[in-house]
């Protein structure tokens, strides 16, 4: 979705529904100005639920998702670590499944043609705090992968490459419900 035409999201929205999964989340990253400016075009996509810093059931699972990145000039970029570790606080403890467009500190946050972390240490912080049975990111295309703790799988599913065109796979997970 790395254009504000409606054109654009409307084609994406097609393609949500064409998918056959019973629930789709869509949580925004860097390149969706169109629902950072205008919380209202939320409604520009019918086939799943969008989630920015809120959370939703399904099946018994808590799920939160989050949008937010380290670092301004994209959308949904909160430079502060003050602003961050505030909005990290309202995540719910009964967390299961975190859902976020960027990665924690230090854990699949930089790809091989840099050395450099892009993670952000307030979302460590609040993962380490929350211990998710899954968080879900992307948003570092050369990094695409998984990492376990004890606590949290951690999976980057992103599947661009470098140059922005597909080239992984995607990640497919099975994980019990409470519920039917």
């Amino acid at each position: 979705m790395f254009s504000r035409r409606a054109a654009a999201i409307r084609d994406f929205n097609e393609w949500l529904g064409e998918l056959p999964h019973r629930f789709k989340l869509v949580v925004p990253g860097n390149h969706e100005f169109f629902l950072e400016s205008d919380p209202f075009k939320r409604n520009l996509i019918s086939n799943a639920t969008v989630l920015i810093n809120e959370g939703i059931e399904i099946l018994g699972l808590h799920i939160f998702g989050s949008p937010i990145i380290p670092l301004y000039g994209g959308a949904f970029g909160l430079s502060s670590p003050a602003d961050r570790t505030k909005l990290y606080a309202t995540i719910p403890k009964d967390v299961d499944i975190l859902v976020t467009h960027g990665p924690p500190y230090g854990i699949l946050d930089r790809h091989t043609a840099n050395a450099n972390h892009a993670g952000c240490p307030q979302l460590l912080e609040a993962v380490t705090r929350l211990k998710p049975k899954l968080h879900v990111f992307g948003h570092v295309h050369g990094a695409h992968g998984t990492e376990t703790t004890p606590e949290t799988l951690y999976v980057n599913a992103a599947v661009l490459g470098l140059d922005g065109d597909l080239s992984k796979f995607a990640i497919v997970l099975s994980m019990p419900t409470s519920s039917p």
